[in-house]
């Protein structure tokens, strides 16, 4: 069953953000199997994200090398778990 997660973590500056990435780049889980959606929100100096995926077992497994990066980046905080009971997809729009 999907998942939404919600991460509003303790220090998750931009600079933060972008070394994540990177770091979950170089760990070769950039694009991670399970996720559908990533989104990266709010303030430059209190980013937020949410992401969709299709299990929570995904997301743990994907976990394992999220959470070693976000410690040694000194971002803290859980994520609120939260099942999906319904996802519409939009159009997408067509290149002129």
């Amino acid at each position: 069953m999907a998942v939404v997660l919600r991460f509003a973590p303790i220090g998750m500056t931009q600079e933060k953000y972008r070394q994540t990435i990177a770091k979950l780049e170089e760990a070769g889980v950039g694009s991670p199997t399970g996720r559908l959606y990533h989104v990266c929100f709010g303030d430059e100096n209190n980013l937020r994200v949410s992401d969709i995926w299709d299990s929570t077992e995904s997301f743990e497994q994907f976990g394992q090398k999220l959470m070693p990066i976000l410690q040694e980046l000194g971002i803290e905080g859980e994520p609120e778990i939260f099942e999906v009971h319904n996802i519409i997809e939009g159009a997408k729009a067509q290149a002129a």
